[in-house]
């Protein structure tokens, strides 16, 4: 089979237009590499592909031509039938009733040609939440200082986060990804490049807040964690170091002398989570054992593999092994009593988790996942005005292929993990369930091509985690995307994302509050744009030049754009262009979720992160410029109330 024909079957578009109006080819070599790195993908032959069916009213599945009726069918979940029926027409009308979830549908036409399909069955939306509409407080957690931290935001800190935005009159608190990292590498901070989006990072942990850990364990803590609070970044390194050892003490405290309600926690905690942590623990120990990428490990430990991890934890790395496991289950805790918090406090959402769109190609999820997450595939962006030779994110993600073998439970269990403790996350490039943009390695990211994605069975896994877990979901849906996309993700109930700075028209005019959608989260910015100090005072575009980066607009521009803004205001009736001006503008919007970044209202100039440098800007590593503590002094709370008031708790809706 040729190399197109092969494109045609795995869904690689090797020639598009990007935006730049160029028409692109993907190089035979490069497309050969994308081809061999995707698996097999199944053609069907009595349906379109992964069949879904919303449970509302009386849902069908169009079935092709191309079988001898009549058409037996037969549904079955975790190897039991829960549903069969036959057809002679070309339609199958299910019966109500089936079960929300995850199944196989084998197929049986008169002349015995079978065949076996995916099928998902979701409610007809995802959960879209009890409130009219709110804000929510924007925190890069890392960056919070308090008197009592280790050098780092923890979870104790989201806690009294909670209570700080609810003082505020927020609805909850939206934090960076908290997906895990790896430990042996500590100054590789970016949230978005995590090793695994199913388990937690353990650097947010308090540990003082274990019980079974006490100051006379690690005897220098005190004094060291005081030097790691000072400056005005944080120092990772030495943070993680100290952080380890007291968890690792804590640990040890936590074998000898645990109560029985903790060493029965803990073991609940690990059936739950069975087997996806324990797997974890395993891959952990031997990363560090190995200490090389895993597909350089012995051949035994190149798939995961139960058999082997039962040894594993029976061995003499036991110890090893429940470490992690242990630390998996503190992090969760601690993220479970902020969430608790909230709950108590009767905050409408709560956290506000945000969900990388890929992985690290050596760390757990593509070693748990080889065949739904290619390792020689990273996802990323083809040329546009700012990146000319395109984007190559370093990100594993998904295939269609692989999750639809798999009835796509991997999918699923990133979704629950991440909505696990969240009243709404946000999905990074939301575009990338619909195609995703991929470039093998080796090759520059202009020589990519887009792969299409099973776009209606992943919607509906979304929705079926979304009703499951009660939780929002935010699709990042900015920039350029497909016709129709918004309006089917809608139609699905995944909510947009609005940013003000982007939502201009042609001229550069700012567009008016009845432009913004109700179901979607407005912002001014994100974490890859300059905060509205910045913005204000041009420190962007100087930060920029002086990296050698193209900032994509002049000085002109900028001060057209602060007269446009003052031109949106003034039409609103608002006559100043602070901060507070700007997010009494947003709060009028119809959007039922407003964030508003805490860099914004401590006047932060320089933004968190700016894509394309890596140790040229400190991206990840700034922290906010007072103690939590001492946040609500330095706000104007009678400016913030009266700019919230109409979306507020305290200032009543």
């Amino acid at each position: 089979m040729d190399l197109l024909a092969q494109a045609q079957i795995k869904g690689v578009q090797s020639e598009f237009v990007d935006a730049l109006g160029k028409l692109r080819v993907t190089a035979p070599e490069a497309l050969k590499s994308i081809l061999d790195a995707l698996p097999e993908k199944r053609v069907y032959r009595f349906v379109s592909g992964p069949v879904v069916v919303r449970a509302l009213g009386h849902p069908r599945t169009e079935l092709a031509a191309t079988g001898t009726p009549p058409l037996k069918w037969n549904l079955t979940a975790s190897g039991k039938s829960i549903a069969q029926g036959e057809t002679r027409e070309p339609v199958i009308a299910w019966p109500a009733g089936l079960p929300l979830g995850y199944h196989r549908l084998t197929l049986t036409d008169a002349e015995g040609v079978t065949e076996d399909v995916p099928m998902i069955v979701a409610p007809e939306r995802a959960f879209g939440g009890d409130f009219d509409r709110g804000w929510l407080l924007a925190v890069q957690l890392y960056s919070v200082r308090s008197e009592r931290n280790w050098g780092i935001g923890d979870f104790t800190d989201l806690a009294d986060l909670v209570r700080l935005a609810k003082q505020l009159g927020a609805d909850g608190v939206g934090l960076n990804p908290l997906h895990v990292l790896f430990d042996d590498h500590p100054a590789d901070c970016s949230p978005y490049s995590p090793n695994s989006r199913l388990f937690l990072n353990p650097l947010y942990i308090d540990v003082e807040a274990i019980p079974e850990f006490s100051a006379d364990l690690v005897p220098d803590a005190a004094a060291t964690a005081v030097r790691l609070r000072q400056g005005d970044r944080v120092p990772y390194a030495d943070m993680a170091a100290l952080k380890w050892l007291g968890l690792r003490a804590a640990y040890n405290s936590f074998v000898t002398s645990a109560s029985a309600s903790r060493r029965k926690a803990f073991d609940a905690f690990r059936a739950a989570r069975a087997p996806l942590l324990s797997r974890f623990a395993c891959f952990e120990v031997l990363r560090h054992r190995f200490n090389r990428p895993w597909w350089e490990w012995p051949s035994e430990w190149q798939q995961p593999d139960e058999a082997k991890c039962a040894e594993l934890h029976k061995g003499p790395d036991r110890r090893e092994v429940e470490f992690v496991e242990f630390v998996q289950w503190t992090a969760d805790s601690q993220l479970h009593a902020a969430k608790e918090l909230a709950s108590q406090l009767g905050m409408r959402v709560g956290l506000y988790l945000d969900v990388a769109v890929g992985v690290q190609s050596n760390g757990f999820d593509a070693w748990n996942e080889q065949t739904a997450i290619s390792r020689h595939l990273a996802v990323g962006a083809p040329p546009d005005v700012l990146n000319t030779i395109g984007q190559d994110w370093g990100l594993a993600g998904f295939n269609a292929g692989g999750l639809e073998a798999q009835s796509f439970v991997p999918f699923a269990d990133m979704l629950a993990a991440s909505m696990r403790h969240a009243g709404a996350i946000r999905l990074d490039h939301v575009l990338g369930l619909k195609r995703l943009y991929l470039v093998p390695r080796g090759f520059k990211p202009d020589n990519g091509a887009y792969v299409q994605m099973p776009f209606e069975a992943l919607l509906a896994a979304v929705v079926r985690e979304s009703a499951a877990h009660k939780c929002i979901v935010i699709g990042e849906d900015l920039g350029t995307v497909p016709e129709g996309f918004r309006e089917t993700m809608q139609d699905f109930g995944i909510w947009s994302y609005l940013v003000m700075m982007f939502e201009r028209d042609d001229a550069g005019h700012f567009r008016n509050v009845d432009h913004y959608r109700p179901n979607a989260l407005v912002t001014l910015n994100t974490h890859d744009l300059c905060t509205y100090a910045g913005w204000r005072s041009f420190s962007d575009l100087k930060m920029k030049r002086s990296l050698g980066l193209d900032p994509g607009e002049n000085d002109q521009a900028r001060w057209d754009a602060l007269g446009r803004l003052d031109e949106i205001l003034r039409q609103n009736g608002i006559g100043n262009n602070d901060l507070y001006s700007v997010l009494a503008f947003l709060s009028r919007t119809p959007s039922r979720l407003l964030a508003v970044s805490m860099e914004d209202l401590l006047g932060v100039i320089d933004q968190p992160n700016i894509p394309g440098t890596i140790d040229e800007h400190p991206n990840w590593r700034q922290r906010l410029p007072v103690t939590l503590d001492k946040i609500a002094a330095k706000l104007d709370l009678t400016a913030l109330r009266a700019a919230t008031r109409e979306r507020s708790l305290t200032g009543g809706s």
